[in-house]
């Protein structure tokens, strides 16, 4: 049987606050990322930066702006919540072909924007073919799993797994969910999934891709909707 972290107080940013099994107490944001306030850390999964470029160079009609998109968006997470560490879970970046100069270009000025905060890169599958990131980032590399601080048990990796004695947070699924109306009406909703002793991520990217199906059904699901987190019993994805 899954124990569920216990509920706390929500937060007035939409947020849904859990408390893990070990104590440790975190908020799932409805920007897709995940706040640990006494680390002062944020963890996203699966930014996929590059994706559309490599889609362009493949002949494949796909949007401009996602990476401009996708540094908004963390922009806005670390103005939120004043965070000193962003941790990435994985995929940070989509393909080889798609880490060109024009990505660097963007990417760079953001950096420097947020010298201040540290950076970490969990290396994931996407990554470990793509290559790291150019040194100018300044960020910090590792393999999963990860001890992300020393004085608590949770572990932050890119694919799921279970490590007894540990909560995983990790990525890599995109999971969706789909939640239905009374008038027969449906919404795909990305969202987060515990269950196990691991914590998943929605993917953080603008042009990711999702996957319905793929958390246990017993598992507790967290639907992102603008603005807010809506807990959804397990099965009902």
């Amino acid at each position: 049987m899954t124990t569920l972290p216990v509920n706390t107080r929500e937060p007035s940013t939409g947020a849904h606050a859990i408390t893990l099994p070990c104590g440790t107490a975190l908020q799932l944001l409805p920007q897709r990322a995940l706040w640990w306030p006494a680390a002062r850390m944020v963890l996203v999964a699966d930014v996929h930066f590059g994706k559309a470029a490599t889609f362009r160079r493949a002949g494949q009609p796909v949007p401009h702006g996602t990476t401009a998109d996708n540094m908004a968006r963390l922009d806005a997470v670390l103005a939120a919540t004043g965070a000193d560490h962003l941790v990435f879970l994985g995929d940070f970046l989509h393909a080889r072909s798609g880490a060109a100069d024009a990505l660097w270009q963007q990417l760079l000025p953001w950096r420097q924007r947020h010298a201040h905060i540290a950076m970490t890169l969990v290396r994931g599958n996407h990554d470990l073919h793509a290559g790291d990131p150019p040194a100018a980032l300044a960020m910090a590399m590792v393999n999963e799993p990860w001890l992300p601080c020393a004085d608590a048990p949770v572990l932050a990796c890119h694919h799921p797994l279970a490590v007894a004695g540990h909560t995983v947070i990790a990525g890599h699924l995109h999971p969706t969910l789909r939640l239905r109306g009374p008038a027969r009406d449906a919404l795909r909703a990305p969202c987060f999934g515990w269950g196990d002793g691991q914590l998943v991520l929605p993917a953080f990217g603008a042009f990711t891709g999702t996957a319905p199906d793929t958390l246990p059904a017993h598992w507790a699901q967290f639907a992102v909707l603008p603005g807010r987190m809506v807990a959804v019993p397990g099965g009902l994805s």
